[in-house]
C-alpha cells in the first residue's frame, strides 16, 4: 500500500473521530444542562421521570463517546492497533 494512502487514512480516521468526540461532548453537555436546569425543558417533555431519566441517558452516553473518540484519536495519531480496536 502506498505511503501517501497510509497517511490519507491516517487523517480520516482522526477526523471521523474528532467528530465522534465533539458530538459525545455536545451529547454530555446537553445532559448536564437538563440535568441542572429541568425547568426549561418542562414543556418538552410531560412526565418529570422521564425527563430526569433522559438526562442521565444523554450524559452517560455523552461521557462514553467522549472517551471512544478521544481514544480513538490517540490511536489514529499513534497508529495503534489496539486503541483503534478498542
Amino acid at each position: 500500500v502506498p505511503m501517501g494512502v497510509l497517511s490519507c487514512m491516517k487523517y480520516l480516521m482522526f477526523i471521523f473521530n474528532m467528530l465522534v468526540f465533539a458530538g459525545g461532548t455536545c451529547l454530555a453537555g446537553v445532559g448536564v444542562w437538563v440535568a441542572v436546569d429541568p425547568a426549561g425543558f418542562q414543556d418538552i417533555v410531560a412526565a418529570r421521570a422521564v425527563l430526569s431519566a433522559g438526562a442521565w441517558l444523554l450524559l452517560v452516553v455523552g461521557i462514553a463517546l467522549s472517551l471512544l473518540g478521544f481514544l480513538g484519536c490517540c490511536g489514529a495519531l499513534r497508529r495503534s492497533r489496539p486503541l483503534l480496536l478498542l
